[in-house]
């Protein structure tokens, strides 16, 4: 437990701290936000506003997770260090193309196949290395097999497997990147699944099949460093959000969403959690099936679902504030890592 709230309060004053220093110096050199013509009127105003406000995230993140284990001079696992590898590397891809953004002053960054190819190259990496690094019990990071509250079924092969891996971190990374329209939105809603993720690694650590041999046991190799990674992440994320809150003084941009989206991929892979990612991010994948359902339907009726998407720009020209779009989506965030917790809780509870 000294672990994760270490990481958590370290990470937390970095990023509190370190997200002003990052303002001024982002708005000093002209790292502005570009935005589109074509998206509500009530952006226009933002331009300008210092973007990239990822790297505090990922930076503070880091040395939370590194200050926790000099704390307990204990060694980093292999599970929670490809999960940070991941977040760094989609993180970087992120780091580019809000660069070229600005280096370029358009709302456009990398072209869509460069993204989508580093991304690609970062999750091959994680996918192949997250089958490795056996422990002294041959637990590895991952398994070959599909999860949903923990592994079921039979070893789907390696390559079936790096598939599905790099569909759920591109998937996940761009949901993410979606959901970071509005000031804050993006922060809030991954905020609420990465508290549902350290909730999962410490009560997986305390249910560990390497503790105690039970009926409902947990084959999950580093529980606890998961737990860490987590709570590293969501205490950079909540100082950046006390500045990122709206009326937003920065921007994470691609640098923190992608890695935010990375983060959450690795840590349902490395938990055995895969499917429930898709509950405990509810909002994530809500707000990108709209954009699937408004680009569909569009192509095939020339007719559009929603007046913009993706949905929080709907109902922006619903006439609704963004404060209120804001606040109601956070509750449906948490109402979805609620319900994804009450499934993890419930699936463990011995039967009757």
């Amino acid at each position: 437990m000294r672990d994760i709230l270490v990481a958590a309060a370290v990470a937390l004053v970095l990023s509190m701290l370190g997200t002003p220093l990052a303002i001024r110096l982002f708005g000093r050199k002209g790292y502005g936000q570009n935005i589109r013509e074509e998206g509500p009127s009530g952006h226009h105003e933002k331009r300008g506003t210092p973007t990239m406000g990822g790297t505090v995230i990922v930076i503070a993140a880091l040395i939370g997770f590194a200050c926790s284990h000099l704390a307990t001079l204990t060694p980093p696992t292999a599970s929670a260090m490809l999960v940070l590898f991941l977040m760094t590397g989609l993180g970087t891809v992120g780091f580019l193309d809000d660069f070229i953004k600005i280096y370029k002053q358009r709302s456009l960054g990398l072209r869509s196949g460069a993204k989508a190819l580093g991304q690609l190259i970062v999750g091959a990496i994680f996918a192949v290395l997250v089958v490795q690094f056996k422990n002294s019990y041959s637990i590895t990071p991952a398994e070959t097999r599909l999860s949903f509250l923990r592994d079921f079924g039979p070893s789907i092969g390696i390559v079936a497997f790096t598939i599905w891996v790099l569909i759920l971190i591109v998937g996940f990374s761009n949901a993410v990147n979606l959901t970071d329209g509005l000031d804050g939105l993006a922060s809030g809603a991954t905020g609420a699944v990465l508290t549902a993720y350290v909730l999962i690694g410490n009560w997986q650590l305390r249910n560990s099949c390497l503790n105690q041999l039970g009926p409902n046991c947990y084959w999950v190799r580093d529980p606890l460093d998961l737990a860490v990674v987590a709570a590293a992440v969501l205490g950079a994320l909540v100082g950046f959000l006390w500045w990122n809150a709206p009326p937003a003084k920065i921007f994470m941009g691609d640098t923190g969403s992608l890695a935010l989206g990375g983060v959450l991929a690795g840590l349902a892979i490395t938990t055995r959690t895969q499917f429930l990612l898709f509950i405990l991010a509810g909002l994530c994948v809500i707000i990108t099936a709209s954009v699937i359902i408004q680009v569909g339907f569009f192509k095939m009726t020339r007719r559009r679902v929603f007046r913009m998407a993706p949905l929080q720009h709907h109902f922006e020209l619903k006439g609704w504030a963004e404060t209120t779009i804001v606040v109601r989506f956070w509750l449906i965030a948490c109402l979805c890592a609620a319900a994804g917790l009450g499934l993890f809780y419930v699936e463990w509870m011995p039967k009757a």
